[in-house]
């Protein structure tokens, strides 16, 4: 006889019934293979009496098994694994078991994902310099969850509970175009537009419907990873176009077009990712006339475009682009909360109900609610309130970060003030091993990335985007003091 002493386990203190514990533990020994079909299972004596549940309830456990089809009672002969059940699993009596772990993977699959994006988790409470994201501390949380809350009790939120637009809230959609148009000089109204959770999913979802395998894109020599790995991801190849501090080198651009045809041109204009640098306008204008010529998309990524702290932010390609090249895509997210995944496309109206249509295959729609919320706090001038206070923290932040890096640690960290955005981009002496100095840090109690994230192919600066904008003066001075004793 089996040891049903030792391989069933129930608990007591559990909300599931003990019944349903001891089916579920028959149900486990029968399709791991340690009960085969026809074998007897025991009385409801015996096994009362090696469990020490009352009879009655096992008889409850094997009429549950019976009714599941798992199991068959035999007339003076007692309870059996169903005879017709096929053998799931090779494991016998000896306990030995074939698996996957065997013969390779249990099914056969494509991963392309072999190089995996880092995991990071910045919900844990440890002093972090994190990549560039905004102070949550600042986040008028309490004014959103007030909109959410009135939204959901009067009687036409219930509406927003049921299925809406793949596109997104069309209140959030007007107002966030209004928004857009009176901040950025866009040219926007509600059906060029197509909410999405966060940036990354709209440039995902552009990407699907312009690149094919072995098409060409230009990106930029320093690029942000994830993007890089979208267009990889269609089988599409990377041109890498050199970023200075005046952004792509768009002359270097034209050279590249006149010996290959490009599908597409992904460019971060605005506090470029990584190096935070900011295109030019006479550059701007030379891609968008580039673009006409040639026939190729423009995805214009501005993901941090109202924090700029020098003087007004230069204004999108998509504000001046009058041959509608360009798609054009933001994020919520990165000014008010990375949790709240927030995002939009822009692009012509047969492209974003494409984009809509896609985006329905992988997630139906986005948060209603939320989206509503949101609506509401840019209707009655929250955001902009929002923006324009952490607009004066960050600047504040800004400068005291980089005073400390010009001060403590002159010769070891090249850096330029950064006209916006929420980091600086470090480059550190050579003879410093980023892997190591992050494994330091942590161990001082200092969260802090190993600079893997920013290298490519062709790119490997031994740099860092140091992230100023979540740490309060405090935590600057103290993060910068262990990372100057870790150096």
């Amino acid at each position: 006889m089996l040891p049903y002493k030792s391989l069933i386990q129930l608990k007591r203190d559990s909300s599931v019934a003990l019944y349903v514990q001891l089916c579920n533990s028959f149900i486990s020994l029968i399709t791991n293979g340690t009960l085969r079909p026809s074998d007897i299972l025991p009385s409801t004596r015996l096994l009362s009496e090696l469990t020490g549940l009352n009879r009655n309830t096992i008889k409850l456990a094997y009429e549950e098994l019976i009714s599941q089809g798992w199991a068959e009672s035999v007339e003076r002969k007692g309870m059996f694994v169903l005879s017709k059940l096929p053998v799931v699993s090779e494991k016998g009596k000896t306990g030995s078991e074939k698996t996957a772990d065997t013969f390779g993977e249990a099914f056969l699959w494509t991963n392309p994902f072999k190089e995996i994006l880092p995991e990071e988790n910045y919900q844990q409470s440890i002093l972090t310099i994190d990549d560039g994201f905004p102070d949550v501390r600042l986040t008028p949380v309490d004014l959103l969850m007030r909109e959410y809350r009135s939204i959901s009790k009067k009687f036409y939120g219930k509406n927003f509970l049921k299925y809406g637009f793949p596109k997104g809230s069309e209140n959030l959609r007007r107002t966030l175009s209004d928004y857009l148009s009176n901040t950025r000089g866009l040219s926007v109204n509600p059906e060029n537009l197509l909410i999405t959770k966060g940036s990354q999913m709209g440039i995902y979802l552009a990407t699907q419907l312009l690149l094919t395998h072995s098409d060409h894109i230009a990106v930029g020599v320093s690029n942000y990873r994830s993007s890089d790995e979208i267009f990889r991801y269609v089988g599409a190849n990377l041109l890498r176009i050199p970023v200075d501090e005046y952004g792509m080198d768009i002359d270097f651009l034209e050279d590249v077009l006149k010996k290959k045809s490009v599908k597409a041109v992904y460019i971060i204009p605005h506090h470029h990712f990584p190096t935070t640098v900011t295109m030019s306008m006479e550059r701007r204008l030379k891609l968008l006339k580039l673009a006409k010529e040639h026939r190729f998309a423009i995805i214009e990524d501005d993901y941090d475009f109202d924090f700029h702290y020098n003087a007004k932010p230069y204004i999108p390609l998509a504000s001046i682009d009058h041959n509608r090249n360009v798609i054009y895509i933001g994020s919520i997210t990165k000014t008010f909360a990375p949790a709240l995944r927030i995002g939009f496309m822009i692009a012509q109206p047969e492209f974003v109900r494409a984009a809509a249509s896609l985006r329905q295959l992988i997630d139906k729609q986005g948060d209603s609610l939320l989206e509503e919320a949101f609506s509401s706090l840019f209707e009655n001038g929250e955001m902009e309130r929002h923006f324009r206070k952490s607009l004066k923290i960050y600047r504040s932040r800004r400068d005291l970060f980089c005073e400390i890096l010009k001060s403590n640690f002159n010769g070891v960290i090249d850096f330029k003030i950064p006209e916006g955005g929420m980091a600086v981009w470090s480059v550190f002496d050579p003879s410093i091993s980023l892997p190591k100095l992050s494994m330091d840090a942590g161990k001082k109690g200092l969260k802090i990335a190993d600079g893997s994230f920013y290298n490519n192919e062709v790119f490997i600066p031994n740099g860092l985007r140091l992230g100023f904008a979540s740490l309060n003066e405090n935590e600057i001075e103290k993060s910068l003091e262990l990372l100057r004793t870790v150096i």
